[in-house]
């Protein structure tokens, strides 16, 4: 296999690295990370930059080493994330473009890279977290429309997005994983309440999203009708194979940061810190070989079985990345000004977050090891 770089591979890496030296000092400050409505025009403001420039279209028809040139160099130079623009980007427009009609895939998808419009996600619910299968929001079919009455949690940026990835279920008599439908529903139908909710870092990317009597087009169904959770499975393989591709970069800085840091304070004559540090240092190394062959499996379609392999272990290299942030600081880690530790606080939903380590054990342990299913 030839793992050399193409002379047009090249050009673009340096293309971009001379587009972004010039532009992101021209950025605005960003704002204040409780204030979404400014970081959603700043976020979309910076997607309208990459389209404008001719990048937007990373996130779904360049070549897999393209993207990956592309994550590495906008990490690397402190480019924005995407932002309130992740689950557009990252997940509803890859299930779009791999499941939606020809109608569906130019209505919805020409926004979200010009970075027009905002997508958040229905799927968990207070009672359907891990075994998300078992969801009772209901969609009783009326003629073109679906009316929806129910509820769902966690659901990031709602209070500033245009359209949400919905699952519903419109089969009640079947059984639990055929009964479900994937639906586009506008967050400006009326019958729709929103309640932001405050993590444990301060910040209200989430929300609880209740739903009485929403009229939703028919024509906003992706797939088939009860064929939700195969659609599901496409949303999900995107979200766990590829949606982190940019934060295992930005692990991988934080490391060399750490070690940085710790030469600074003293802490790197702890052999046993050192060690730690060793060891992440391979463990990402790893994960980014992995996300590698993911990326690159996607580019034939979905993300396969793998993407479960990577979400178990990212999350807990993750975790493990900013404790040893705290060991780093000693103390100061109490501070949560100090550089790192809000991270640490995100860090512990990443076991919970995108299907539980659990869940990923399970699929893992069924899928590609073939171990028969629990009793």
């Amino acid at each position: 296999m030839d793992l050399t770089y193409t002379p047009e591979e090249d050009e673009f890496r340096v293309r971009l690295r001379e587009w972004l030296g010039k532009v992101l000092p021209t950025l605005p400050p960003k704002p204040s990370p409780d204030d979404w409505p400014a970081r959603r025009a700043y976020d979309l403001g910076w997607q309208r930059m990459l389209y404008d420039a001719g990048y937007a279209h990373v996130h779904w028809d360049a070549s897999p080493t393209v993207r990956l040139i592309f994550l590495e160099e906008t990490e690397k130079a402190g480019a924005p994330y995407v932002g309130a623009g992740f689950v557009g980007l990252l997940h509803a427009g890859p299930t779009i473009a791999a499941e939606g009609s020809e109608e569906q895939r130019a209505r919805w998808l020409p926004p979200i890279l010009r970075g027009e419009e905002v997508w958040c996600q229905g799927f968990s619910e207070p009672d359907a977290g891990s075994d998300l299968a078992a969801l009772r929001t209901r969609a009783r079919r009326d003629g073109d429309d679906y009316v929806v009455s129910g509820s769902k949690i966690w659901t990031s940026h709602a209070e500033v997005a245009d359209w949400c990835e919905l699952l519903v279920r419109t089969n009640p008599a079947a059984p639990k994983h055929r009964g479900i439908t994937w639906l586009a529903m506008p967050m400006d139908a009326p019958g729709i309440t929103v309640r932001p909710l405050r993590t444990l870092a301060g910040s209200a990317e989430f929300a609880e999203v209740f739903l009485d009597e929403v009229r939703i087009p028919v024509a906003n169904r992706v797939g088939d009708e009860d064929d939700g959770w195969r659609v599901t499975m496409v949303t999900l393989s995107f979200e766990r194979g590829t949606a982190f591709v940019g934060e295992v970069v930005a692990c991988r800085r934080v490391l060399r940061e750490l070690a940085g840091e710790a030469r600074k304070n003293g802490r790197w004559d702890d052999p046993v810190l050192r060690r730690r540090l060793g060891r992440l240092n391979a463990q990402f190394r790893a994960l980014w070989r992995l996300t590698q062959w993911n990326v690159s499996e996607a580019e034939s379609g979905v993300p396969g079985v793998g993407s479960s392999v990577f979400k178990l272990r990212y999350s807990q290299a993750r975790q493990e990345l900013y404790d040893t942030a705290a060991d780093v600081l000693g103390p100061d880690c109490l501070d949560l000004d100090r550089p790192w530790m809000l991270d640490r606080l995100s860090s512990l939903s990443y076991t919970i977050a995108a299907g539980t380590s659990q869940i990923q054990q399970n699929i893992v342990a069924e899928r590609i090891l073939g171990l028969p299913k629990g009793r």
